[in-house]
């Protein structure tokens, strides 16, 4: 098999990859389905930005405990329940719009509580991925599952508009409650690697072997200890808590351009049907990069992926000065490729440099500092354009977004921050990145 794609010859990954891609596919149906759900049957943008709303904040709240469950207890049981959780919750929202007896008060609290079981499963399906896999071949698994997350998503939403388009939304919900409860059954294998850690799991052979899992703690602190300690580790971190508060600049940044502002500008220049292609180039670029980040072997892997992210800036950019189809699709690409460069680096930094029976805190760390910025970001955007014009703010999110990935690369610790290299490429590859 292919260097490449070495991690597929573990099973355990195998089944990582399946169930994580299955989640991603009914994911791409569920946020269409819902939107067209509740404009049906109120055709209002508020109630829709309340039930959306009410899962993001529950989501980001819970997140933290998630990371403390996961390093707590089995990973696998985490995300078999909580996967479980999220097929039983959207089969009932499936039901309720199906049947025309949805309400926005039930939708709002159905979806806080998918939110929250949501929270508690994604610290743990990141942390796990290392230990299905050896050390030196961490990079192309995450390479490899990236790759899968993504073509998922750009499958998925243009089945997703197909099946909402000539049916009922409700049975778009009903897809995504399938495919949780799918992925509920390709998680239960992991039981044989899915045990907490108490050291960082490190190569312990060649193809063919998955790493050996230290044994449980005997005993542990309350969850109130176990987030302080998770705190701890990030922020005795430089390069992590550097990149995560620049990452949030640019989070709030993306998601109030591009989401916001850049469908004002699509419905005045290309129009609705063509910013749709403009959002597929961008998840196309991303899986480009994920094939290119498989093969990338630098010495300092974290500066060059935080380097990519300068890529980000080109749709905000040309959306402000230069709202034109194909270089709408260029910069898309050019930003969905080097996002991969940077998400694949990043992963594989924070799995080999945090010790594994934390990971899944700092993750959780790390994913509330990335999501709560998002909704900031896209609630700041209207007033800012209203204040400044929507192409110049436009212009000055591109420009934040480079103070964002400058602030980062201006780290000594990012810059310098090594990567070990495998085994058998060290000798042969030339660092290429000081």
């Amino acid at each position: 098999m292919n260097g490449n794609l070495a991690p597929l010859r573990h099973v355990p990954f195998r089944f990582l990859l399946a169930g994580r891609t299955i989640n991603a596919l009914g994911n791409a149906f569920a946020p269409l389905a819902l939107a067209f759900a509740v404009l049906d049957l109120t055709g209002s943008a508020t109630d829709l930005g309340l039930v959306v709303g009410a899962r993001t904040l529950v989501n980001v709240a819970f997140l933290l405990f998630g990371g403390v469950l996961a390093d707590r207890m089995p990973k696998h049981r985490l995300m078999v329940g909580a996967s479980l959780a999220a097929a039983a919750t959207q089969a009932v929202v499936a039901t309720l719009v199906l049947t025309g007896t949805a309400t926005i008060p039930l939708l709002v609290v159905l979806g806080a509580v998918n939110g929250m079981v949501g929270a508690l499963a994604l610290p743990a399906s990141s942390s796990i991925l290392p230990q299905t896999v050896p050390a030196d071949i961490r990079q192309q698994a995450n390479a490899v599952n990236r790759l899968g997350l993504n073509s998922a998503a750009i499958l998925g939403a243009p089945l997703a508009g197909i099946v909402v388009a000539a049916s009922n939304p409700g049975w778009g919900i009903a897809v995504d409650a399938a495919t949780f409860a799918v992925s509920a059954l390709l998680f239960l294998p992991l039981r044989s690697v899915a045990r907490p850690a108490a050291a960082p799991v490190e190569n312990v052979g060649g193809a063919g072997q998955t790493p050996a899992v230290p044994a449980v703690e005997p005993s542990r602190p309350n969850v109130f200890a176990d987030l302080r300690t998770g705190w701890t580790e990030f922020r005795s971190r430089t390069w992590l808590w550097v990149v995560v508060a620049g990452a949030a600049l640019a989070n709030a940044v993306w998601g109030g351009g591009l989401f916001v502002l850049g469908p004002v500008v699509a419905d005045e220049t290309i129009g609705r049907r063509a910013w749709g292609i403009v959002l597929a180039a961008e998840t196309a670029g991303m899986i480009v990069g994920a094939l290119i980040a498989m093969r990338v072997r630098l010495r300092r892997l974290l500066f060059f992926g935080t380097v990519c992210l300068f890529g980000m800036i080109a749709p905000m950019l040309l959306l402000g000065t230069y709202p034109h189809l194909w270089a709408l699709i260029a910069g898309a690409l050019v930003a969905g490729l080097s996002l991969e460069q940077f998400s694949v680096a990043w992963e594989t930094t924070m799995q080999e440099h945090i010790p594994a029976d934390k990971l899944a805190r700092v993750y959780s760390y790390d994913m509330v500092g990335s999501f709560v910025a998002m909704p900031i970001g896209q609630l700041a955007a209207g007033p800012l354009a209203h204040a400044f014009g929507v192409r110049p703010a436009l212009v000055g999110a591109g420009v934040l977004m480079a103070v964002s990935v400058g602030f980062m690369v201006s780290s000594r610790d990012v810059r310098t921050l090594p990567h070990k290299l495998p085994e058998r490429a060290a000798g042969s590859v030339k660092e290429s990145v000081a």
